[in-house]
């Protein structure tokens, strides 16, 4: 190559680049321009709705509990587990009634000089159930070796998920009423749904119904349970960001 002509070269390679740069960018001025002027902003408008309902309490968990005391902390454990794994065995006889442990304690009685002067041990069992009838008759009869000491109700997993997904057409639909209201409020003649989000909830449930435990020595069991839930609140919201056009 003649050296006397690369600086020219070297300045068409530059103007080139330059050119290519300039078209590049006028080009992308123009698509931007293009595209703003196709899908020009809109105005948008957030706004919920949502849909409530009242669903009856369907199942029951009742707490067994059962208290010993002894001098011997490794004697009293052995009753105390003896005591529960008896009435467990006995409760997974009930197919409509489950059951498992719940809290197991033992501590130290002291005296106002910090001095241990027996024990105490504490073991609970839990049952569960759709089956009120089933429940409160098994709950009876173990009894005997547990005494009732608490009773809640609430609204099974499958109930709720069931009454979301009513609740969600009316809600949806509640929804839909809204934004057209809106929309044609502010004088638009519709909307599009630019953003939803979905939300459900639930009260908590009552407060549980206490029972005074029995005395340690339990031979006959009590009479049934009555028991009847209460209700649960289900709630779904819809909450959502819309175009008006």
């Amino acid at each position: 190559m003649d050296h006397r002509f690369a600086p020219a070269l070297m300045v068409r390679r530059v103007l080139l680049g330059t050119s290519f740069a300039a078209l590049a960018a006028t080009s992308s001025a123009a698509l931007a321009q293009t595209a703003s002027e196709a899908k020009p902003d809109r105005p948008t408008m957030t706004l919920s709705a949502g849909a409530t309902a009242e669903v009856a309490q369907d199942k029951v968990t009742i707490t067994l509990s059962r208290e010993i005391e002894g001098t011997d902390q490794t004697k009293l454990s052995q009753e105390l587990n003896q005591v529960l794994e008896t009435t467990l065995a006995e409760a997974k006889q009930g197919r409509a009634v489950s059951a498992r442990t719940g809290n197991y304690n033992i501590w130290a009685n002291t005296d106002r000089n910090g001095r241990i002067t027996g024990w105490r041990g504490r073991a609970e069992l839990i049952l569960e159930s759709k089956d009120f009838v089933a429940a409160s008759k098994l709950a009876g009869e173990l009894s005997r070796h547990m005494a009732v000491s608490n009773v809640a109700f609430s609204l099974s997993r499958e109930a709720r998920e069931a009454e979301e997904q009513r609740l969600l057409a009316e809600a949806a639909k509640a929804f839909d009423a809204r934004a057209a209201l809106a929309a044609k409020s502010f004088g638009f003649s519709g909307y599009a749904i630019k953003q939803i989000d979905l939300s459900g909830s639930g009260t908590v449930t009552p407060a549980p119904r206490a029972y005074a435990m029995a005395a340690p020595a339990m031979e006959a069991k009590m009479a049934d349970l009555p028991l009847e839930g209460g209700k649960s609140t289900v709630t779904v919201s819809i909450r959502g960001t819309v175009y008006l056009q």
